[in-house]
């Protein structure tokens, strides 16, 4: 009787044990094609601006240089620094690109003396919030109003389907690589909301191409926020809100608790403007990430399982979700996605 039910148990365990390694096998086996889907197919997929020996606040370190530098002083701004050729102008800023220790470098100065305050507002943003999402500073000079920073040759957002459209990168211009880049768009917004200084709004941005703008892409196509001149700090329990500069604002693409609420008749007033909060950042993710995404196999669905949280976007300000909660559903939504595109892999290698 004891033999049997040995034999029994024995006959058990050996009809189990095929089925769990079988699973174990198709576990190894996803994990294995999601890091090689990831390594292969996302160009810049783990190439995030971060250094694996940072240097300490007031330092940076550049190209081939091994160790950190302190940021550089405006004496050695004057002897090291050779200016090439301007690159950009905006209202508060010319940018020159310019040549130290034989790297590239983008040197900025103040184009007129009454925007002062928002060159060095700018500055002091840069300097306080130096991290992976902020591009990186070299140096300055508050009494020539010049900052230097690392130099991206691809420009701002604005030139991104033009630089995937050149023949080196067409091959990847595909969803993953652009929603990745919509991630880090909206990290950044997350990083913003939530400084160690508090929460600042992105105020140039009445415009898709004003939003754009403001950032810069990396040769390894990651996304840094440049300009930081109008950032604005929000503190409510304070009851300190704010209004995105001292003009009539426009358009569809604000926010609309940032356009005049009195109608026509009553003629713009900007002590009677009603001030505001960071959820203007959030009305207008989805507008970004549309343009990120881009048009290409892939991007259409990819909106589709986004339409939720983007369509909560666009509700009233007490109603929108927090960078936080659009950050960690684009996350999973991504994951998501990556697992539908690899599971059909593994089951035909099984």
């Amino acid at each position: 009787m004891e033999k049997k039910s040995y034999d029994m148990k024995t006959d058990l365990m050996q009809k189990l044990i095929p089925p769990a390694l079988l699973l174990i096998v198709v576990l190894l086996l996803v994990n294995l094609l999601l890091y090689q889907y990831f390594n292969n197919a996302y160009f810049f997929y783990g190439q995030v601006n971060v250094e694996h020996n940072p240097c300490p606040h007031g330092y940076f370190r550049l190209g081939s240089l091994r160790n950190c530098t302190p940021w550089l002083s405006c004496e050695a701004i004057k002897r090291e620094v050779r200016k090439l050729k301007r690159v950009g102008e905006g209202a508060v800023k010319r940018v020159f690109l310019s040549e130290w220790k034989e790297n590239k470098v983008a040197l900025s100065q103040l184009t007129v003396p009454e925007l002062q305050k928002d060159f060095m507002h700018g500055l002091q943003m840069l300097k306080s919030l130096q991290s992976k999402h902020v591009v990186k500073l070299l140096g300055y000079c508050e009494e020539e109003f010049t900052v230097l920073t690392e130099y991206h040759p691809f420009g701002s957002l604005k030139n991104l389907n033009q630089i995937l459209n050149l023949p080196k990168y067409k091959n990847s211009n595909m969803w993953q690589n652009r929603f990745l880049l919509a991630i880090n768009y909206v990290s950044i917004i997350h990083y913003l909301h939530n400084s160690p200084l508090g929460t600042f709004v992105m105020c140039d941005s009445n415009d898709l191409e004003k939003v754009l703008s403001q950032y810069l892409l990396t040769s390894s196509f990651h996304i840094v926020v440049n300009d930081l001149d109008a950032l604005p700090l929000v503190n409510k329990s304070a009851g300190e809100l704010i209004k995105c500069g001292h003009q009539e604002l426009q358009g569809e693409f604000v926010a609309p608790e940032q356009l005049w609420p009195y109608g026509n008749n009553i003629p713009f007033e900007d002590n009677l403007m009603p001030p505001y909060d960071e959820m203007t950042d959030i009305w207008k993710i989805p507008d970004v990430s549309n343009f990120l995404l881009g048009d290409v196999d892939g991007s259409d669905l990819v909106r589709f399982h986004l339409f939720g949280i983007h369509q909560a976007c666009k509700k009233r300000p007490n109603e929108r979700p927090s960078a936080k909660m659009v950050l960690d559903t684009y996350r999973n939504v991504l994951a998501s996605l990556v697992r539908e595109t690899v599971m059909p892999n593994t089951r035909d290698m099984l």
